[in-house]
């Protein structure tokens, strides 16, 4: 027995247990355990210069020894065929990573890179792995060699790669991207070296598909020949948008046109987008995604709106910048969303009235504060949200502070508290078996009850048996059913729409 742990009932927000946690194997030894031991009581509001403690045990009869302390808290390790290892850290509060070489004959950690963790630019990628003859992963190696894989972020999207780095010199050397026009990323490596490859490669109108590539030779062979599963849906267009919001801070999306779109045409707009928390505003506006890769729509997504003359606004960022952003977050989130607006509107796709704002969990969140404190939007479809700050008392998303601590923050972020200022049409959809905890369904219920208390015109639909994603085929037509219908009628022929008469409770 190496450990009898007690609940954990008294662990810290956002902390770690005490006592040693997280125990694995150490790759290619028969024997030998790793664990970690917090050195802040597992509290990360603690001072301190050191957060973690790597234990070892080199053998089940032996004695444990400490072989590295970490700065930040310990998120994973990558162990090689020589038994060191890639040894991750992660800041939430600093949103940072440090990667780390780590030894144990002699021990010892030398860092190798650290960046922001959402700097996808500087992100150096992940090693790759393979499985050995104990049927544990250790990374693909030769000699001191390691390969590295990324999605290669760049200002043109994402181009992955692979490179080869020197854990002793930190040498780097990139044997593998993807082409211009195209978004190629190896799905597994076939030697050491990185020579033979496997990689799944797509476009915007080729459909991903497997091939062997051999780097010396030239050499590049197809291995599958999947057929575009929806071809119906093909036409459809799509293009990375870049633009700025009103501080200057750089911000882009993915805009989709339906196939029969004719230039000029101005088309009602479906916006759907999830906000992020950044520390820092240059990362905030770093491309994301690849205007390269293949379009597939499944379940009850809001891609499915191209198949009904909408053109489609997808993931335009909406950061909130700022180690403690939340405080201006209702203002940060109405500039990103007027700079996207403004831009569709800009390049001659959509016209003001009539244009959608929608969301997903936090996107949810988001639509319902826009319509709170905007009139950018003629509708909304917000779906598995929270709009109640004060049922996630103890923080939520990148919020670190309680609702004791920051009462003003929770009450100014939470749509329900101004559920009198939403005056555009509302449709709420909620999973009724959503065990995810910061959405449980009350949130959508009570929002719901507070809009029609004020004679608000909202709809709510509880799907049954469903979690914070929709699952059943039932649950999923049902789901795009009730969002095409609800944006026919309140953003495409909004013009046309009867005037709602507004109540007031007593009146």
């Amino acid at each position: 027995e190496l450990l009898r742990q007690p609940l954990g009932d008294e662990i810290p927000i956002g902390g770690v247990a005490t006592g040693p946690r997280s125990h694995q194997w150490v790759g290619p030894r028969d024997s030998s355990l790793i664990w970690v031991e917090a050195l802040d009581d597992g509290d990360p509001r603690k001072e301190t210069e050191h957060r973690d403690r790597l234990i070892l045990l080199d053998s089940l009869d032996g004695e444990p020894r400490e072989v590295a302390r970490t700065t930040a808290r310990f998120s994973g390790a990558s162990w090689g065929e020589d038994g060191s290892a890639m040894l991750y850290e992660y800041d939430r509060r600093k949103q940072w990573r440090r990667t780390s070489l780590l030894q144990l004959d002699p021990a010892g950690l030398r860092l190798l890179w650290e960046h922001s963790a959402y700097d996808g630019y500087a992100d150096p990628g992940r090693p790759q792995m393979r499985t050995d003859s104990r049927g544990r992963a250790v990374m693909v190696q030769d000699g001191d060699w390691i390969l590295l894989s990324g999605r290669g972020a760049s200002p043109r999207g994402d181009h992955p790669f692979l490179d080869r780095f020197n854990l002793v010199t930190a040498e780097k050397e990139r044997i593998f991207q993807a082409a211009e026009g195209t978004y190629e990323s190896v799905a597994d490596v076939l030697d050491d070296r990185g020579i033979k490859l496997v990689t799944s490669f797509e476009t915007k109108t080729d459909p991903p598909n497997y091939y062997f590539r051999d780097q010396e030779l030239g050499e590049r062979r197809a291995l599958t020949d999947f057929t575009d599963p929806a071809p119906q849906l093909r036409g459809i267009s799509r293009q990375l948008v870049t633009y700025e919001r009103e501080d200057g801070v750089p911000l882009s999306g993915q805009l989709y046109l339906p196939a029969n779109h004719q230039p000029g045409e101005r088309l009602p707009v479906v916006v759907w987008a999830y906000p992020r928390e950044y520390n820092d505003p240059s990362v905030a506006g770093q491309v994301r995604g690849s205007p390269n890769r293949f379009s597939r729509f499944s379940g009850s997504s809001h891609m499915f709106f191209l198949t009904q003359g909408y053109a489609v606004f997808d993931g335009p960022a909406m950061p909130v910048v700022g180690e403690d952003g939340n405080d201006t977050f209702v203002k940060q989130l109405v500039m990103n969303a007027q700079a996207a607006v403004d831009k569709v509107v800009e390049m001659g796709i959509a016209d003001r009235d009539r244009i959608g704002i929608g969301g997903h969990s936090y996107g949810a969140f988001m639509t319902a504060n826009l319509l709170a404190h905007s009139d950018l939007f003629k509708s909304g479809i917000a779906r598995s949200g929270a709009y109640n700050r004060t049922l996630t008392p103890f923080g939520f998303q990148n919020e670190r502070r309680t609702f004791w601590e920051a009462p003003e923050v929770y009450f100014a972020m939470s749509p329900f508290m101004h559920a009198d200022k939403i005056n555009e049409p509302i449709l709420l959809i909620h999973g009724d078996a959503d065990n995810n905890s910061g959405t449980f369904p009350i949130q959508s219920r009570r929002l719901y009850h507070a809009l029609k208390g004020h004679g608000a015109t909202a709809r709510l639909v509880m799907l049954p048996h469903e979690s914070h994603g929709y699952a059943a085929r039932e649950s999923v037509l049902h789901a795009l059913a009730e969002m095409i219908d609800w944006f026919d009628k309140h953003v495409k022929k909004a013009e046309q729409a009867e005037p709602v008469a507004v109540t007031r409770p007593g009146r």
